[in-house]
């Protein structure tokens, strides 16, 4: 076993993740959709994604970031809805008021999940407590359910509050933190996904357990750089701290075309319109950006990216779209077919409003 690192002994974390939030919101104002597998996204017939799945489809196998048109194979009986992203933010704007009844300090991470640090609140209650008290509200106030996980720190409080979905609530102590990650597969830390599991894998590495035998430079062996966060991770460690306040690095916006397109002309407006959508955000933050960078995705979902930086910082549409242009000669676009298109601005100056 591993000792209990000092970092587990300090703070008392929630956090919060509301249950299948947007279909849950669509289930709650038609009852007519309750038990039924609702997927929201969009329609099965377009190029759309599964933004969230109730329960009921997610038996199917249905998961966020599926193709829409996949979900309907899986599940032909589903009931495809479009998003409705004032609901939601309504919605989350009334479960953000509730949290900041127990804590300052929260963190959201969506419109649906969030860290609240309550190891000092001001009224001593135990964080067990204030998750069930905050459940409550927010079924009170909204009629949905969202799940808590109460830890020592935000790694394990994440991990936690996926384990007794929907309206669940788990605790792990610090005393319990070893046990808790020992058998757990890595893939359940936030950050692992199927790509870093598969390279995991194939060094022998399932669960945390399988790394806590390796020290630090024998993991770099095995892993390169991203050995000190693992062998931290495994074992439970994280000391972030709950940040109620975080600057953009970047902003873009990408767009899927209907069909895929070998037509520059077609990519040069749709680059106009992306262009224009990020000099309205950095004009309206006054901010400015030196470095641009363009993305395709070709037909058969190759990524590039081509990134250039200025000496001088700017916020004018025709400005980042000049670039762009520029960006997009130093791509296959007109030869090979583009499936999504995305610009986006970084290096900021400024200050963000």
């Amino acid at each position: 076993m591993i000792e209990i690192h000092p970092s587990l002994r300090t703070r008392k974390i929630i956090h919060f993740d509301m249950d299948a939030f947007y279909a849950s919101i669509e289930v709650r104002d038609d009852p007519s959709l309750r038990g039924k597998p609702v997927v929201v996204g969009g329609s099965p017939q377009s190029r759309a994604v599964v933004c969230t799945a109730s329960y009921e489809a997610r038996k199917y196998g249905i998961h966020s970031a599926m193709s829409c048109s996949k979900a309907a194979r899986l599940c032909p009986s589903a009931i495809f809805l479009p998003l409705h992203f004032e609901k939601y933010e309504l919605a989350s704007s009334q479960i953000r008021a509730i949290f900041h009844r127990y804590t300052d300090l929260v963190e959201p991470l969506s419109l649906d999940e969030a860290y609240l640090d309550v190891t000092h609140h001001k009224e001593g209650l135990y964080a067990v407590q204030i998750a069930k008290r905050i459940q409550e509200e927010v079924y009170e106030t909204t009629k949905l359910t969202g799940s808590a996980g109460i830890a020592p720190n935000k790694l394990l409080a994440k991990i936690a509050s996926d384990m007794r979905k929907p309206h669940g609530l788990t605790v792990v102590l610090p005393e319990q933190a070893a046990a808790f990650m020992q058998k757990l597969p890595l893939r359940k830390i936030h950050g692992i996904g199927p790509v870093t599991e598969k390279r995991l894998s194939d060094v022998g590495f399932i669960t945390c357990e399988d790394v806590w035998g390796f020290s630090l430079e024998a993991l770099q062996e095995k892993v390169g750089t991203q050995a000190s966060w693992l062998y931290q991770s495994a074992r439970g460690i994280d000391e972030r701290p709950v940040r109620t306040h975080w600057v953009r690095k970047s902003f873009g916006q990408e767009e899927t075309f209907a069909v895929d397109t070998l037509s520059v002309e077609e990519v040069t407006r749709k680059l106009h319109l992306l262009s224009q959508e990020v000099s309205a955000y950095l004009i309206r933050k006054k901010l400015q950006a030196k470095t641009v960078t363009l993305k395709v995705k070709y037909e058969d979902f190759t990524l590039v990216t081509r990134r250039r930086t200025l000496p001088i910082p700017l916020d004018e549409a025709t400005a980042i779209d000049a670039i762009g242009l520029e960006l997009l000669t130093a791509t296959e676009v007109g030869k090979r077919k583009v499936r999504l298109l995305g610009i986006a601005a970084s290096n900021f100056s400024g200050v963000p409003l």
